[in-house]
Parts: C-alpha cells; sequence; structure tokens
C-alpha cells in the first residue's frame, strides 16, 4: 500500500485526504500543528460576539470517524523531496507521494506587533474580541481596519475578510447604539483595493463605506505600524485605538530549508496539475502554491479545495496508469458571499464574466448556512454539492 503523507490540515491538505481516503487504497498520513480545521470564512463573527471560538473549528478527530486517515500533530521544519523525507519537530517521515498544503506565511511589516489580524492563527481572533469588547465598555474609540499585499505575487492577497469585519463591527456597534461615538478608517496601499472582485465591486463599497459613514485612506505604501497608529510613507499618520491588518501572504520560512523550486514571493512552483516541477510524486495545493492566472486571481478556500481534489484525482490516475489529469486553472475565480453583519453580497469573478448581487438580510443567512453546510460535508454528514 503506497504511503502518501499530507502536510497541512487547512482546506487543501483535509480535501486531499478525504478524497483518497474514500479509494481506500493508501496509507495517508496528515500532519498538521492544530488538531482541528479552522473555517476562516466565518470567524468574522467572533470578534463580534456571533460566534464562540468553537463554532469555528471542526475536529479532525471527527472527520477521521468517517475518512479514517492516520493524523500526527506535529510541526515540519525541512522537506527533503529527493530524499522522499520530511523532518517535523519530534517525527522523521517517508512517504511515496507528498501533498505540501501548510498555507503561507504572513509579510512582515515594520511594527506589525502592533497590530491583530482576523487571517492570521486563530486565536487571534479572541483577540480581537477582546481588544473591541474594551473599546465597547469605554463606549468610544478610533479603529482602522486593512489589508496589503506582495508585489512579488498578487494573489497572495486577502480583502474580503477585511471588508466584512469592518461592516460587521460597523454593525454590531450600532447595536449597541455607540456607533456615533466610534470613527472608523479602512485602509490599504492600493488606490483601488477590491477592484479585483469586478466593475461592481468600487461602486458598491464606495456605497457602503459612505452610507455606514466609514473614512477611507487608499493608495499609500505603509511604512511602519505604531502603538497609536499607522505611518504611511509621506510621513502622515492615521491615529488609531485598535489596528487590525491582513498582511499579504508569503512563502512559509520552513520552505528555504526544503529543497523544493519556488517563485519569488516563496510559494512551492507547480504546474496545473499541481505537481512540482522535477518532481513525479510531489504535489502543492492551497495557499502554498504559486498560481498563475489573470491579474485579479486570488488564494480562496474553493480554489484550495478544488487544488486538493484534484490532486487527489491525479494521483489515484497515476496509480491506474492513466493519463488523465486535472488542472486547477480552469476553476480560478473570485467567489464569496461578503457579508455584512445585517446583509451580504454575492460576489462572483471568473474567466469570462463577473457580477455582485446584492442581498439584504438573506445573505447573512445564506453565509451562516455555508459553515453548517462546510462542517457537515467534512464530516460526511452530507453530500458536496456540484462546485462547492
Amino acid at each position: 500500500m503506497k504511503k502518501i503523507l499530507i502536510l497541512g490540515g487547512g482546506f487543501a491538505g483535509l480535501e486531499s485526504a478525504i478524497e483518497l481516503q474514500k479509494k481506500n487504497i493508501f496509507d495517508i498520513t496528515l500532519v498538521s500543528d492544530r488538531d482541528y480545521l479552522y473555517l476562516y470564512p466565518i470567524s468574522i463573527w467572533i470578534p463580534v460576539h456571533k460566534k464562540e471560538f468553537d463554532d469555528v473549528k471542526v475536529s479532525i478527530a471527527d472527520i477521521q470517524k468517517k475518512y479514517p486517515f492516520k493524523l500526527i500533530k506535529d510541526k515540519v521544519t525541512e522537506i527533503r523531496a529527493t530524499e522522499n523525507k520530511v523532518i517535523c519537530v519530534n517525527n522523521t517521515l517517508e512517504y511515496d507521494y507528498l501533498i505540501v498544503a501548510f498555507g503561507a506565511d504572513k509579510m512582515q511589516h515594520k511594527g506589525i506587533g502592533n497590530t491583530l489580524s482576523i487571517c492570521a492563527k486563530p486565536e487571534m481572533a479572541l483577540e480581537i474580541r477582546d481588544r473591541l469588547d474594551l473599546l465597547v465598555e469605554k463606549k468610544s474609540g478610533k479603529i482602522a481596519l486593512g489589508f496589503g499585499g506582495n508585489p512579488n505575487d498578487k494573489s497572495a492577497v486577502r480583502g474580503g475578510p477585511a471588508f466584512e469585519l469592518m461592516f460587521n463591527i460597523h454593525n454590531y456597534l450600532k447595536s449597541k447604539k455607540i456607533r456615533d461615538n466610534f470613527e472608523l478608517t479602512f485602509f490599504a496601499p492600493m488606490d483601488e483595493p477590491g477592484s479585483r472582485m469586478g466593475k461592481g465591486a468600487l461602486p458598491m463599497l464606495n456605497k457602503m463605506f459612505g452610507s455606514y459613514n466609514i473614512k477611507m485612506r487608499f493608495g499609500k505604501k505603509i511604512k511602519e505600524f505604531v502603538e497609536d497608529g499607522i505611518v504611511f510613507e509621506d510621513d502622515s499618520k492615521l491615529d488609531s485605538d485598535f489596528t487590525m491588518f491582513i498582511a499579504a501572504g508569503t512563502g512559509p520560512e520552513v520552505l528555504k530549508r526544503s529543497d523544493l523550486p519556488l517563485s519569488a514571493a516563496g510559494f512551492i512552483k507547480v504546474d496545473d496539475n499541481c505537481l512540482v516541477p522535477g518532481f513525479t510524486n510531489v504535489f502543492a495545493a492551497g495557499d502554498i502554491a504559486a498560481i498563475e492566472g489573470a491579474e485579479w486571481i486570488a488564494k480562496q478556500g474553493h480554489v484550495a479545495e478544488q487544488m486538493g481534489r484534484n490532486v487527489a484525482f491525479n494521483i489515484i490516475e497515476t496509480e491506474k496508469g492513466s493519463s488523465i489529469r486535472k488542472g486547477y486553472k480552469e476553476h480560478l475565480s473570485i467567489l464569496c458571499v461578503m457579508d455584512t453583519g445585517n446583509g451580504a453580497a454575492f460576489v462572483y469573478r471568473g474567466q469570462k464574466r463577473s457580477f455582485i448581487i446584492p442581498m439584504p438580510y438573506a445573505g447573512h443567512w445564506m453565509k451562516k448556512g455555508w459553515g453548517i453546510y462546510s462542517r457537515l460535508t467534512k464530516l460526511g454528514k452530507f453530500p458536496r454539492l456540484p462546485g462547492m
């Protein structure tokens, strides 16, 4: 029985494990430094007390009840792909096939420690909640929230959660009847944040910022984060009592101690089939992979899951001696339900079309429904719907 080693317990890694385990013909081991899948898309509700931390977790042990792959809780320190070997803190593991899917690191801006991010380690969502609670108790303050980009990889950006969290905070403060006492500012170094979502995105976002009385600070590169705000490249400053910032992704440090080909941003190079060039048995999927496509592409959870499914399919076909393969590029799209706390907008951008559909009230419940759906499908209690 061939040994398949999967590094990472996020959307891509778990999807690969589930699809491979369905065949029951491989010895599958998943390595993760967490014993749960974290549903990042719905973590935006933790800071505003609409979800508890455990509501956003899916225990890998529960997933294993349906799909009994092995789990090793450990941290990868080096990949020796030419030796078919992975070094972890507590284990040295060998494999016949390797799937690397443990996500990306975040770019380290000067003073980044003065910020918190909804897209960083899961526990940081609780820190955001606690910091927000302090300001709510004070009943006034200045809150700044933004995101950045990586000049070496335009796909390594996370803008959607920043918009969602800001809109949720607005409505949360409004529900407390203290919104007028707060100054909310959204900032980003690019001139048109959100433009990758399509033509209709900017007018919609600008309208929402205006109606919500959220100030905007766009088009200035960030020089550093300080304890009481953000300093930009022209030495202007945005004062803030609480700053949240989603840094762009960059290649994990561990890859620098490995022998895999890397992009300029430090991600693992892959072909359309997620196969790493120079190897016949090493794949990369999700945020850790250097994806290629149009200028507007972004690394999202649904793309990571599709890559994970494709990798599983391609390994199975390889073992069958088949030349049939599945590629990720045809599936590249931006797809999200952008939640506001009391509604949402359905956003889609693909190769041939893009659109945004406002969904007052119903959209919020639609996103909540996705959270339930995502959990149940991972546990094998509900069938996957085509394209989701």
